[in-house]
């Protein structure tokens, strides 16, 4: 049992907080007019979704341990935590987040969850504190390292190692690093076109770690315009509820109005902006729900 690894997101807490509000001091006193900056009310909000996602994740954690558990009781392989081999599992915990990730912006139903990281118009530190509270769907797409005899608590530590890094790329006061750095890391502003909303950053970039998958997989972007951030229709709204939700109440108006069951289907497991071909000739055509809307913010 690797129980001597340390919960490296609580050790990071203080540097978070120093952090941020190093960065909101910056901001203040040496502002930048072209960044987004903060906003009290918008920063208040992402703290708010950052605090519930702790709670929430502590009830989403007792079924995916059990899960977890099961799949690692039933294989018959074993990976042992060395200094080695937790680099290794680190490279293949970014690869696997890097598939997550990707799911979680082409699938509505996974998107929904993931909405809430992208729902703010600022991109700095306080933003990547801007966590879902229904993060129950990731899980499945690491089942193949338990399976391979990663210890769940392993997973835990290298799961957290990736968040803790992702951290300080949320933020608009680093420029791009020098080019080695760039073309192997996600960093600053990679992920700036990560968040942004315009057209040719969408869906780019979705590496936690390291940004090869991208450059592998064909879906990176380089910063070459100003990223302007958020949805492509924001919701205009600090009401934490109203944050963690909205897509899911969207995602059942679209059901509720659909006109099959496949529609009903296309609107859960397709991509958040897809719409249905319109009906047979003589039929009226599909008409957009009030969330279709909502179905089209996407965010890169």
């Amino acid at each position: 049992m690797p129980t001597n690894l340390p919960d490296v997101v609580l050790w990071s807490i203080p540097a978070f907080v120093l952090l941020t509000v190093l960065e909101m001091a910056l901001h203040h006193f040496h502002p930048d007019e072209d960044a987004a900056g903060y906003e009290a009310k918008d920063a208040a909000t992402s703290i708010t979704m950052g605090l519930g996602s702790l709670v929430f994740d502590l009830l989403w954690k007792l079924p995916i341990v059990a899960i977890y558990t099961a799949v690692y009781e039933l294989t018959p392989l074993r990976v042992p935590v060395l200094w080695w081999t937790v680099l290794l599992m680190l490279l293949a915990q970014d690869f696997f987040y890097y598939g997550s990730h990707r799911g979680h912006h082409v699938i509505r139903i996974l998107w929904a969850c993931h909405v809430v990281h992208h729902s703010s118009r600022k991109f700095n530190l306080s933003t990547a504190l801007r966590q879902p509270w229904t993060s129950l769907t990731s899980w499945p797409f690491y089942l193949p390292l338990i399976a391979c005899g990663v210890h769940p608590a392993a997973l835990a530590f290298c799961s957290s190692a990736n968040l803790v890094y992702q951290f300080w790329v949320h933020t608009e006061r680093i420029d791009k690093l020098p080019r080695p750095f760039e073309y192997v890391l996600n960093t600053p502003s990679h992920h700036r076109v990560h968040h942004a909303s315009q057209g040719g950053y969408l869906d780019r970039n979705f590496g936690g770690i390291l940004i090869v998958w991208d450059r592998w997989f064909g879906s990176y972007a380089a910063e070459t315009e100003r990223p302007v951030f958020g949805l492509t229709k924001n919701i205009n709204t600090f009401n934490p509820l109203r944050v963690a939700t909205h897509e899911y109440a969207a995602i059942a108006r679209d059901v509720r109005a659909a006109g099959s069951w496949g529609e009903r289907a296309g609107r859960i497991f397709r991509g958040p902006g897809w719409q249905p071909a319109a009906r047979t000739a003589g039929a009226p055509a599909v008409t957009a729900t009030a969330s279709a809307a909502t179905a089209a913010e996407r965010t890169g």
